[in-house]
Order: structure tokens, then sequence, then C-alpha cells
């Protein structure tokens, strides 16, 4: 079998700051046409269908490179590095699996579902000042602050400090930015600081909802620190990434956006076909704990691979149309892999699909005509891929 680092492989250098927006589809679609590896400049290697992505995320002899990649830019120590020891996604093996068990009843489809009548009142306190405008930011006015609120209404936080856990999710999750490890480093290690103290006075606190139910679920102090830590990074940026991107795509298929408002019941579909187009976190890092042999290649120990979500979500082999954006598109069993796979599927799915679901039942009927009111300004795909900006219209009522 041959070593993957001798291949004569396609290589993309995802680094490159124009790689965004159209241009990062269609390039990333030719490289999966080319292979389905390839080189991911300046280190590591690209997965890029279905089967290979769902592989390296689910297989036990690969792991999430958390401090890894921190070293790799020079962050051997400090607090973002401390933070990252210890927290979920670096842990693994028996110790990850007990926090999973105890855990998990606080993240079930029940418990998402239990926090939706907040959801529609978040959403109508931050869509009234707007509905007689027709127009608005998007980003700001909606996709930020809505997944914030929630945040805080989970943790069992004051209302008024959603911004601020907006403001810290936002910073700390620039971590699986290289950019900002280079640039802003300072920053990054003031927001996690900050975040701990808060968040370790609201468990001393003993706070309602989330932190309640771990401590009584028989967490630790620390090891609740480290999940509410998890689920600010991973519940705000995340889910505020993903509503911006699908009201981009409703802006720009206004057909379907017109029938979600009429027949409701799409909406499930819909979401799910967001999570699928379009996955905010392209690529999920992993690192070969020993030698993985998979096609006939063998990946040595120490290898680090990037799980291509974006092209496995749109893996022609598994999705009739997979180019092609549509709420009624029939797609099988093959789930998006935007959450991920395995051991490290992501916590808070089920809270993130039900703040989508409920942002699109209530938006769609109430924003009629529905359209793009300037050119989209994207982030770029380094961490997790957002919208920087997004100008939309609508059909305001007297």
């Amino acid at each position: 079998m041959a070593t993957v680092a001798d291949l004569d492989l396609p290589s993309l250098n995802y680094l490159d700051p124009a790689l965004s927006g159209t241009r990062f589809h269609d390039t990333l679609r030719e490289l999966r046409e080319r292979s389905w590896v390839a080189r991911a400049e300046p280190f590591g290697f690209f997965v890029l269908d279905r089967e290979a992505t769902a592989f390296f995320l689910r297989t036990p002899a690969a792991t999430f490179p958390g401090r890894t990649m921190l070293e790799i830019h020079g962050v051997t120590s400090g607090p973002l590095y401390e933070r990252m020891t210890g927290n979920l996604l670096d842990r693994g093996g028996e110790e990850h699996r007990r926090l999973r068990r105890l855990i998990q009843p606080a993240f079930t489809p029940k418990a998402a579902d239990a926090y939706r009548p907040a959801m529609r009142e978040q959403l109508a306190a931050l869509f009234t000042p707007l509905a007689g405008t027709g127009r608005c930011e998007a980003v700001a006015d909606l996709a930020k602050p809505y997944p914030a609120r929630m945040i805080a209404t989970v943790m069992g936080a004051p209302l008024d400090d959603a911004p601020l856990l907006q403001e810290w999710a936002n910073t700390i999750q620039r971590q699986f930015d290289p950019e900002a490890l280079t640039n802003d480093l300072p920053a990054l290690e003031r927001a996690a600081v900050d975040f701990q103290a808060y968040a370790r006075d609201l468990i001393a606190k003993r706070a309602g909802n989330l932190i309640g139910e771990l401590l009584e679920a028989g967490l630790s102090e620390d090891e609740t620190l480290d999940v509410v830590s998890s689920v600010l990074v991973g519940g705000v940026d995340t889910t505020q990434s993903q509503l911006a991107h699908g009201l981009r795509l409703f802006a720009e298929h206004p057909d379907q956006w017109a029938l979600l408002a009429e027949e409701p019941e799409l909406v499930p579909g819909a979401v799910e076909e967001i999570l699928r187009f379009e996955p905010i976190a392209p690529f999920t890092a992993r690192i070969t704990l020993e030698e993985v042999a998979f096609r006939d290649i063998v990946f040595p120990a120490s290898t680090l691979v990037f799980a291509c979500a974006q092209t496995a979500n749109r893996d022609p082999d598994e999705y009739a149309g997979a180019e092609a954006f549509d709420i009624r598109a029939e797609r099988g069993k093959a789930k998006p892999l935007t959450f991920g796979a395995g051991p490290h599927f992501c916590l808070g799915a089920n809270l993130a699909r039900a703040e989508l679901d409920e942002a699109l039942r209530f938006l769609a009927p109430r924003m009629p005509g529905f359209a793009l009111d300037g050119e989209p300004e994207y982030d770029t795909p380094l961490g997790l891929y957002g919208m920087k900006r997004l100008l939309v219209r609508w059909r305001a009522s007297a």
C-alpha cells in the first residue's frame, strides 16, 4: 500500500484569503472531481467524498487535534491552551464516554423542544422593531443576537448578558482560525479568561437550567465549566453562521421562501437542506493516533486530516442534484455531516436544529417578498464559515 505523503495529489492552500463565496464552492468541487484525497497546504490532507469524510470522523484511530493545532501555531501554554486541555473536544476514551453519558439527557430532542417557546419569544423581540421597515442587516439584527439570547436562557444567565456572551463566543471561536492565532492571540486569551470567570460565578450560584442539570447529573464544578464553555463556543457562533447562510440561500431562492411561508410542514426538510448545502464547519480536523489504512492508502500516525463536510454533503454519489439548493428534494438516507459523526458528534445538534426550525417558521410568513438588498459579504472558511454582512428586504405590512 502507498503512503499518502508519497502520492502525486492535487493540492489546495486553504489559508488563501480569496477562498470564499462562490470561488470557495467552485474550487472545492473541482478538487473533489480530481481526487477523493488531496494535500491541504500548508500542512495535512483533505478527504473529500462522503464515505471518506465519515470514516475519518468516526474512526477511533483519529481524534480532534485541538491542542496540536494550537501547538502548530506556537501556542503551547496560557489560558487558551489550558482551556482546550480538558475541553470535551479534547477528551477521548472512557473519560469522554462517561461525560457524554452524564451530559446527554440535557441535549435530547425533548430537552431542545422545551426551549421552543423561549425561541419564539426571542425571535418576536428581535423582529418587532424591524417589521415595519422592510429591510435589515440580517447578520447583526437577527442571526447574531438570536442564538446568544438562547444560550443565555439555556445557561441560566441574565438575558441582558447575551451581547457579552455573543462577543466572547465570537472571539473564542476564532481559536480555530490560523490567522487569528497569529495576529489576535491576546484578544482570544483575554476572552477565554473573562468567560471562564463569568461561568465559574454562574456555577457557584448554582444557576438554573443547564448548569443546574449538569451539577445534579454528577459532574464536578470543573467538568461543568468545561461543558458550559463548550456550549457557549459551540452554540452561539455556529448557529448564527448557519442561520445567516440559510437566510442568504432563501434570499437567493425567493420561490422557496414563499413556499416555506405557505407550507410550514416543509420547515424540517428546509433545515436539513441548509445544513447539507452550506455547512458552517466545512473542514473538521482529525489527527491519526496510529497508522490508518483506507482504500489501500496508509495515513501514518500523527497525520493531520481535514474531513471536508462541504464536499461530502454535495457528494453526487449520495445526493441526486447535489449542487442545487432545493428544500423539496428527496435526499435519501444519507444525513449531512455538518454536525460531524462518531464519538464527537455535535452535542448541541438538537438545540441548533430547533433554533433554525423556529426561526424559519417565525420569519417566513412575516417577510413576504424576501430578497437580497445588496451583495452578501462572506467571511473566510477558516474555523467557522459565516457571513460578515447580509442586507435583505421584504414587503413590510402597513
